[in-house]
């Protein structure tokens, strides 16, 4: 470029050497180097232009806006290092001065809507010319990989807009010069070459500083941002240190941790797509699902969703999800309503995911198992040579749904072929899964174990503890339980040991629990004592160091319940030993935790009992019966109680333990006083009673220390 055009010739070589010297002098070798490919590139035809208009303006190219010039047109054509060369050739910290100069006089002429007299030291051309040069150098480190580098070119850049325009940039601007589009790509660039560069810190830091500050940025550049945010704030894996908003008003929500500050970006997200500032994106609710999932907000997620636009989404889509949240928030009487109405459609009928949910809710209530197995049959036919693996699910869930109604059928060959089928279902699944579902394999060795077929449920529970890479706890304390109803308690409290060492120490009650009733089982009851008197600290500390919010209000029932059991326990012993008055102080702690719970009902009148008062024991067990008219110990221990007295007839009794083997057939003691009745009260045959006791020593040699479920 010799001259440009204007009112009087202007020798270019007069006012700053020509490109191809620069390139020469600082990188002969890469601009020469040059592929035929690259050459065939034409530079953008907005250089000469944006040339001539700063020439106008100022009256000369000076040797930093040169550089600039050139340093694009070799960016553009390809060669990164001869770029980078001439990009490091403009002194930076010499003309940021002059940047913010023109910069905020620009904003301050365009405020009084009049020019000024005086005259800025560069136009906004040539601002926005050398700006853009930062930004390319910082590219082209990128492209060489020097992140790091890259990284601090890109802060210079938005600090020297950040410092000049504190209100962000004039929407005018856009109309003037190039400098908006410069911006948005330096905003969005900083994080990614923060995260390239290994500074999960600083990205979050650069993140936050593109939303909080006003850049002016369009809508759809911020929604980018802000999924991109959330992403890394989901999956990075490290923890950053809380936002300091102090720009926002009091009261106004202010995220404690990653989920959270993810969480309220893509509800944000949400929003915009509800108000149709932004196009639907499906990911967007993928994130934020995984989000309020680990997180205990399914409910949160389940409002979301209802709050989308018709046909945002695809209805049966919708409802599967709607289901899936409220299943998992705990209410499953609306989440089998949904998917009934799903179901019931005539398109939607034969959808797997939902009928394999419907399934599973309807296994967690022995009411409905019947419809339960309709929907299980009716996946297992749709999936007939088809995904075997998604088969083996539908099997499971089919001995989960005939597990479930075999407690609710009344005759003894019923409830053995129900199970019978349950076992085969199981099986099923375990071998179209090859044995790889560690859902079916816990699901097999829970069958197993209360068939009694106690050798293979330790073989089903060895296997799954191997799938898991033996961290698992709910593996662990079943493998202890099949041991214990083996009555193997040294190799099951050396498995509980094992758990301990492997788990975390918030994790420790429940094992604890099981190790404590594995010492009683063993006799070492001031053991058992000192470990519960562990629980209780564990359970202190942990009020101590949680604010349990609504977020954690499941981690608080599960503390609540734990102490619950925990003193009961320990009551229980007492009891035993007929130390009374330490049992009572046990009860006493339980009242403020739940008053009005069958177990703790349940305790107070084994205490009654134990101590003579059997009407004031048979009050207890029928308020314990009143809160939970299935709750077993109290039918046992109330027919007891009456068998005692006298006072009652037989009939009432024997109904009193056929409906505790209703619900639990493996109960040694139902079976035991069921015996006892059959054999005072007339009300059998001396076969039966032996029966009833030949049932109860049986289950008796393999009940475990606690319930398998």
């Amino acid at each position: 470029m010799n001259c440009l055009r204007s009112s009087e010739q202007i020798l270019m070589d007069e006012m700053v050497p020509s490109p191809e010297s620069l390139a020469t002098k600082d990188h002969t070798s890469s601009v020469r180097s040059s592929r035929a490919g690259e050459a065939g590139q034409k530079p953008d035809t907005g250089n000469i232009e944006e040339a001539e208009s700063s020439l106008r303006e100022s009256g000369c190219l000076n040797y930093e806006e040169a550089r600039a010039l050139l340093g694009r047109y070799e960016y553009q054509k390809g060669n990164i290092e001869a770029s980078l060369h001439v990009f490091e050739g403009i002194d930076i910290a010499s003309v940021t001065p002059k940047l913010k100069l023109a910069l905020a006089e620009r904003v301050q002429t365009q405020k009084r809507r009049s020019r000024s007299f005086s005259t800025p030291p560069l136009s906004i051309n040539a601002a926005s010319l050398l700006l853009e040069a930062v930004f390319l150098k910082a590219k082209s480190l990128q492209a060489l990989q020097r992140y790091k580098e890259a990284a601090q070119s890109c802060t210079v850049l938005l600090d020297i807009l950040e410092s000049s325009l504190p209100a962000g940039l004039p929407e005018t601007f856009a109309t003037d010069c190039k400098l908006q589009d410069t911006l948005n790509k330096a905003v969005e660039l900083l994080p990614e070459l923060c995260k390239l560069a290994d500074a999960p810190q600083e990205a979050i830091m650069a993140y936050r500083r593109a939303l909080l500050h006003q850049w002016n940025l369009d809508i759809q550049t911020t929604a980018k941002i802000q999924k991109e945010f959330a992403i890394f704030l989901l999956y990075s894996g490290g923890e950053s240190c809380p936002p300091n908003l102090q720009s926002q008003m009091d009261g106004s929500f202010v995220p404690r941790n990653n989920i959270e500050e993810a969480i309220l970006l893509l509800m944000i997200l949400l929003r915009k797509i509800s108000l149709q500032r932004i196009e639907w994106d499906p990911s967007i609710l993928d994130h934020l699902s995984y989000a309020l999932s680990i997180s205990g907000g399914l409910k949160t997620l389940a409002r979301k969703v209802e709050e989308l636009l018709p046909r945002t989404i695809d209805r049966q889509e919708m409802s599967l999800i709607l289901a899936l949240c409220y299943y998992g928030g705990g209410d499953d009487f609306t989440a089998l309503n949904l998917l009934r109405k799903l179901l019931s459609s005539t398109e939607d009928h034969t959808c797997v995911p939902s009928l394999l949910l419907a399934s599973k809710v309807c296994a967690e209530s022995p009411d409905c198992a019947s419809e339960g197995i309709i929907y299980a049959h009716k996946a297992i036919e749709r999936l007939q040579e088809r995904c075997s693996h998604l088969l083996g699910v539908a099997n499971c869930v089919l001995g989960l749904s005939l597990t479930a109604h075999s407690r609710t059928v009344l005759t003894d060959s019923e409830r053995v072929k129900i199970h019978s089928d349950a076992l085969k279902s199981f099986e099923s699944a375990g071998k179209l899964t090859k044995m790889s579902d560690t859902n079916v394999i816990y699901h097999l060795c829970l069958e197993n174990a209360e068939q009694r077929k106690l050798d293979v449920a330790v073989h089903y529970a060895n296997w799954f503890l191997k799938l898991e890479g033996g961290s698992t706890l709910k593996g662990s304390m079943l493998l202890a339980r099949v041991l214990s109803a083996q009555k193997r308690f040294l190799d099951a409290e050396t498995v509980i040991n094992v758990a301990l060492e492997q788990s975390g120490k918030w994790d420790h009650g429940e094992l604890l629990r099981t190790k404590a009733k594995l010492q009683i089982a063993q006799g070492q009851v001031k053991n058992a004592i000192e470990t519960y008197t562990q629980i209780l600290a564990i359970l202190q500390v942990q009020r101590k160091s949680f604010r349990l919010g609504e977020d954690l209000k499941e981690f608080g029932d599960h503390c609540r319940t734990l102490e619950l059991e925990t003193w009961l326990d320990l009551a229980s012993i007492y009891i035993k030993l007929s130390q009374w008055r330490d049992a009572e102080k046990c009860l006493s702690k339980t009242e403020a935790i739940s008053s009005y719970s069958a177990c703790r009902l349940y305790t107070a009148g084994l205490l009654n009992q134990s101590k003579g008062l059997y009407k004031a024991a048979l009050g207890d067990y029928s308020n314990a019966l009143a809160v939970n008219p299935s709750h077993v110990p109290s039918l046992v221990s109330s027919a007891v109680v009456l068998r005692k007295i006298g006072k009652q007839s037989p009939a009432i009794i024997r109904s009193l333990l056929t409906e505790a083997l209703r619900l639990d057939r493996m109960n040694a003691s139902a079976w035991y006083n069921l015996g006892l009745l059959y054999k005072e009260g007339g009300l059998g045959s001396a076969a039966e009673a032996a029966d009833c006791f030949e049932a109860a020593i049986i289950l008796e040699e393999t009940e475990p220390v606690e319930p398998f479920r």
